[in-house]
Order: structure tokens, then sequence, then C-alpha cells
């Protein structure tokens, strides 16, 4: 096990550093470019080459990410090109907003889809077709849409939750957990589907395997070959699903905190992304990695933690 989860760790590093390195290329691949966006277009040349110059873009990309990477193990993820305030203080506000809803959402997920998987599986008949229909409709359905039909129907409509803001849990846990309620449902809504769907081909291949006949024929009771059984040698594919759920629940929250104004990471990406703001895309873009890795490695682990066979790969 041990050595497993060395294997997987040294992966998940140097995936991270791989993507890391991807992104940063993309986005300072042409310094000049980003210096005549922070400039605007009235910029001369010779300002834009200074200017450029002056941020250390017209260095290698590789060197720049290496020079990056490094004060970035320090804590050190650079300053706004625009406002010249701290990309990690600024980080450090809207973490803890993001980490809430995606905490919530995946929590969410994996207790709805397994359940939903199955009673699928176990019940079959019109109760299997119906959860099908449902789980098919909230993967095709954006979750913006869900967003707007959940904001009119429960906030503008009756009231019940906040239509936008947030509010800290240090000032009114109460008013927290409102301001969460309508996003994490329209981030979990394209989520549970898909997962849903994997326990529940996941639990019925372990239903027709013959140590569930013998189970049953010993006169163990439904429930108990289900949960102690059953669920325990299908519940490989529906973690692994889990994990890669992450990605989708990352994407939608950067909808879904723009329609709901949270302060969270998602919105900070698009604004800063749109004013070119590129230390503070950067330090998203590596939230968001260390995120998934972070997920998925812990998704490898319970596998192998279930499946002996899995540690052997």
């Amino acid at each position: 096990m041990l050595g497993f989860i060395i294997r997987r760790l040294a992966s998940s590093i140097l995936l991270a550093l791989a993507v890391a390195f991807a992104s940063f290329a993309l986005v300072f691949s042409n310094g000049q470019a980003i210096a005549r966006t922070i400039l605007g277009v009235d910029a001369t040349d010779e300002q834009v080459a200074a200017r450029a110059a002056e941020l250390g873009l017209d260095r290698p990309v590789v060197a720049q990410f290496l020079d990056w990477l490094g004060a970035a193990f320090r804590g050190d993820l650079g300053t706004s090109f625009y406002s010249g305030d701290d990309v990690a203080n600024i980080m450090t506000t809207r973490i803890p907003v993001t980490l809430a809803l995606i905490g919530i959402a995946m929590l969410l997920t994996a207790v709805l889809s397994a359940l939903l998987g199955i009673a699928a599986a176990v019940a079959g008949g019109w109760v299997d077709k119906v959860l099908q229909v449902l789980a098919m409709v909230g993967t095709a359905v954006p979750n913006f849409i869900v967003a707007i039909i959940l904001v009119m129907s429960l906030a503008v409509g009756t009231g019940t939750f906040p239509a936008t803001g947030y509010v800290s849990p240090a000032i009114d846990i109460a008013g927290w957990a409102s301001s969460l309620v309508l996003p994490v449902i329209a981030v979990t809504a394209a989520s549970v589907g898909p997962a849903s769907q994997q326990f529940r081909a996941a639990v019925k291949d372990v239903l027709e395997r013959d140590f569930v006949r013998t189970l049953r024929s010993r006169g163990m009771r439904p429930a108990s070959i289900v949960f102690q059984h059953v669920f325990r040698n299908a519940a490989g594919p529906g973690i692994i699903i889990l994990g890669l759920q992450i990605i989708v629940l990352m994407s939608g929250v950067v909808v879904i905190e723009r329609v709901f104004a949270l302060p969270g990471v998602g919105e900070l990406t698009v604004n800063s992304a749109l004013l070119g703001d590129i230390p503070i895309v950067m330090g998203c873009v590596l939230f968001v990695v260390v995120v998934v890795v972070i997920v998925n490695l812990v998704a490898d682990l319970a596998n192998a933690a279930l499946n002996p066979k899995v540690r052997q790969r």
C-alpha cells in the first residue's frame, strides 16, 4: 500500500506541475500583448517594450515559470498588474467561499449518487427508468439554467433564500448556510446524474455475481446484502467517477459564482481574465489544479483501500 501511495503521490505532483506549466506558457507566451493590455491601445511600442521588460515578460517562458514556481512554493504568487495587491492575499479571501461550495456539493453528489444508483439497480422496473430519465435531464440541463429556475422559484418567488450575495460564517452562520443553499443545488444538479449512473451499473453487475445468490440462499436480509457486501464491491467505479466529477464541479462553480454574486475563486477568475490580470489568473489556475489533483488522489487511495488489485497497478 505504501508503494502505491508513493507512486500516486509522485504522479499527482508531476501532473500538477505539467498542467501549471502548460497554463503558464499559454498566458505568458506573448509578453508584448500583456504589456499592451495593461497600458492600453494608445501606448507606443517603446512604452510597451519598457513595461514588458519591467515586469520580466521579455524573458524566456521557462525562466519565468521557474521563478514563479519557486516563489509559489514560498507562498508568493506575485502582485496584481492593475491594483498592485498581493495575489496570495486576494486568493486567501476567495478560497474559503469556493471550498465551501465545492465541499458541500461533493458531499451531496457522493451521497445522492450512491443512493440513487443503488435504488435504480435494486428496484429496477419503473423506478429505474424514472431515475435514469431524471439523471439524463440533470446532466443535459446547463447549471446556469438550473440556477435561474432556483432564483425565480425559491428566491424571487417565495423569498425563502437570498437571490444573490454571500454572508461570512464568522458574521452569521445561518446567513452563510442560507446564501449557499441555491448555489450548492445548482452545482450539484449537473454532477449527480453521471455519478449515479456509474453506481447503478456497478451495483447491477455485482448483484448478478454468484456470491450474492449464495448470500440470498442463506436467508441474509436484502438490505444487509446490498450495503454490507454489494456496495463495497461496487464502490470502486463510483469513487473513480466521483473523482472525475470534481472537474464538472469546478467548471460549474465559475458560472454559478457569477450568477449568485459569490466572491469566490470562479468569479475572481472571470473578472481577472477579462482584465488580463495574468498573475491573479495563474493563482486561480494553481488553486483549481491543486484541488482537482488532491481529490483524484484521494479517490485513487480510497479505491485502492477497497480493492487490493488496484494497488498492483
